[in-house]
């Protein structure tokens, strides 16, 4: 039994009743705060999925409307359009009391409150759904997830696309769709909790310094460009004039005090404040302001970091393990894949994190589960299928998929119309997606069939379109293509998982260290000041991190990507994690891998991209330490409060 591509009656699981309010916007760019809304449009569904209400506008943003040639909005059209203090009111009526919408949810979102926070208010939306995540943990047999491809797929005329009118009416079939889809599977929806924030703010970019921080400012020594300065206290000179004239000058000026801090500026050091404290402990000279102000009339020039790569061009890969796969639409030719598995690590923190050397081919493995590179590719029986393993111990579960992956299959996390194959273990007879499962007719097997799977037709199957993305086994290697887009790298993990899980990223320099705080970027700071680095939510149990790798400053080498557990839970609850890897919104995937070796761990790296030659690759890796977020940000030289 295949899934049905739509779904002529709304689901009937009490779980998916909700009042919807969906929703699409048109923007002058990318970076919600500083870019703004041009054009809104909303289209409220009861819980039935009958229409409430409709509305749509185009907006006066009263700044450059940006990419004309995307939305058509030129600054003539949106002259004698409202402002969003004029319809705030009524938006916020649409909202209230509604789960969100929207396709890449999270985008709308935060354009969203930011135009509320414009107006001195609040968006006020307490829950919401992403159709993008939604239908990743559907797994629908289309070539992608973009909107115009699942339209198709649900059988919903799209007129005009980067329309927020149209955009909403073809979202209302895909949520409809999609609903039906996931019904069928049994899923629990991704709804994220986003209660009414009022700490949103307009957008003020941090300017970026040019310079590297030369260290601590030396007795009786001159300021140096780059130096990272902090004030504290009243001052003669109002703040913001000292805070420009210190940027202009070349400093690099911070909110906070760290072991990192070059001085701390203040007119009473006797003052109980936090950064006097935080300075004390750590040894950060203190200046007064005379002194701060005549030594900012001679900086001394300092080193610069360096710009980004103009548009790198791949690189030919050298290892002896490269193996290029097939071309096809979703895997272009010059895209390559280099498989090897990786030494030994130990579960404990390491002194310092070391900077991975390139994979060597049949290198002993991490564990007796993992497949070596010779393993991969001497036969690949399995290649395409998705295999969902059930029941058994940790180890037993472990051991399943690597030897699916070493037959050449993906190993699903989550009951999906993707998955090809079910692999029942000990146990997984009890588990509660066996009878969607049996309904779907999937394809059940036990452990014995891994060792010598014979296939069966699959015509008319649930996850009968090949997976083309490649699979990856810890420590193995792929180039990423110089496409002028940027990489995403998701993380996923069961939709029971009971735990909290966050995602973060540190953009650490040739030393494998972060130059700044800034460039850790987790929950609490979701994106580099200079947006190449943002970290999205897209449900419980899904969170991603998204590169711009062309834009990245050359001090940059390698953009760690790791994963931690809030309280006293480790993998072993967990289970594996998946990461796919797609470059664009929406876009078919480039790789997946299941990572699960890990037990006692707390926290572990799940992938790196690094510079090689003029390019970029991506390694996955799957090494966890017992140790918790903190420690493992101290190790990459964030400065961790206590």
């Amino acid at each position: 039994m295949a899934l049905l591509s739509s779904s002529p009656k709304w689901p009937t699981l009490p779980d998916y009743f909700h009042d919807w309010a969906l929703v699409d916007v048109e923007t002058s760019g990318l970076r919600p705060g500083r870019d703004r809304v041009l054009s809104l449009a909303i289209l409220t569904l009861d819980a039935q999925g009958n229409q409430t209400g409709e509305f749509s506008t185009l907006l006066n943003p009263g700044c450059d409307p940006g990419p004309v040639h995307v939305h058509g909005l030129t600054p003539d059209r949106l002259a004698g359009a409202p402002t969003f203090e004029e319809i705030a009111p009524q938006v916020g009526a649409l909202l209230s009391s509604r789960v969100l919408v929207a396709h890449n949810a999270q985008f709308d979102y935060d354009f969203l409150a930011h135009e509320f926070a414009h107006v001195r208010s609040w968006v006020p939306v307490s829950r919401r759904l992403c159709t993008l995540a939604l239908n990743r943990l559907v797994g629908p047999a289309t070539p992608d997830l973009k909107l115009g491809t699942l339209a198709e797929h649900y059988g919903v005329r799209q007129l005009k696309a980067h329309d927020a009118q149209d955009d909403v009416r073809v979202l209302s079939g895909i949520l409809r769709g999609s609903l039906g889809a996931a019904e069928q599977l049994g899923l629990s929806l991704p709804l994220l909790d986003c209660p009414p924030r009022q700490d949103y703010k307009p957008y003020v970019p941090k300017t970026p310094c040019a310079y590297r921080n030369p260290g601590r400012l030396e007795s009786d020594g001159p300021l140096v460009q780059g130096m990272k300065v902090a004030i504290t206290g009243d001052t003669q000179v109002s703040r913001e004039e000292m805070v420009a004239r210190s940027v202009a000058a070349g400093l690099n000026m911070m909110t906070s005090v760290s072991g990192q801090t070059s001085v701390v500026v203040t007119n009473d050091p006797s003052a109980a404040s936090g950064k006097l404290r935080r300075a004390a402990d750590e040894g950060v000279p203190l200046l007064d302001e005379p002194t701060y102000l005549r030594l900012l009339e001679s900086v001394r020039p300092g080193q610069a970091k360096g710009t980004a790569r103009q548009r790198p061009v791949a690189e030919t890969p050298v290892s002896a393990a490269t193996v290029p796969p097939a071309p096809t639409p979703d895997a272009p030719a010059q895209r390559s894949a280099t498989l090897a598995a990786t030494p030994s690590v130990p579960a404990q923190r390491p002194a310092a994190p070391a900077a991975p050397a390139e994979p060597t081919p049949n290198v002993p493995a991490q564990s007796p589960a993992t497949p070596t590179a010779s393993t991969v590719t001497a036969t690949r029986t399995l290649s395409g299928r998705r295999v969902l393993v059930l029941g058994g111990t940790h180890d037993e579960a472990v051991e399943a998929r690597a030897r699916a992956i070493a037959l050449g299959a993906s190993a699903a996390v989550n009951l999906s119309a993707s998955v090809s194959d079910v692999v029942v273990l000990p146990g997984g007879e009890a588990d509660r997606r066996m009878g969607r499962i049996t309904a779907l007719a999937l394809r059940v097997h036990d452990a014995d069939w891994l060792r010598a799977p014979t296939l069966a037709p699959t015509q008319g199957a649930v996850g009968d379109r090949p997976d083309t993305a490649d699979v990856l086994v810890r420590g193995a290697v792929i180039d990423l293509p110089d496409t002028g887009t940027a990489w995403t790298v998701a993380a996923a993990w069961r939709q029971q998982t009971a735990c909290d899980v966050d995602v973060v990223a540190f953009a650490v320099d040739a030393h494998e260290q972060v130059p700044g705080d800034e460039d850790f970027v987790f929950y609490g700071a979701p994106e580099h000041p200079d947006g190449t680095v943002r970290l999205a939510t897209d449900g419980p149990t899904e969170q991603a991190v998204t590169a711009d790798l062309e834009r990245l400053p050359l001090e940059i080498h390698r953009i760690v990507i790791a994963a931690a557990i809030d309280g006293a839970a480790t993998f072993a609850d967990v289970g594996a994690v998946e990461i796919t890897v797609t470059c664009g919104i929406g876009a078919a995937p480039t790789a997946r891998a299941t990572l699960d070796a890990a037990t006692t761990e707390r926290t572990m790296i799940l992938a790196e991209l690094y510079r090689r030659g003029d390019g970029w690759r991506l390694r996955a890796v799957g090494q966890g330490y017992d140790h918790g977020l903190a420690d493992l940000a101290r190790d990459y030289g964030v400065d961790v409060a206590e």
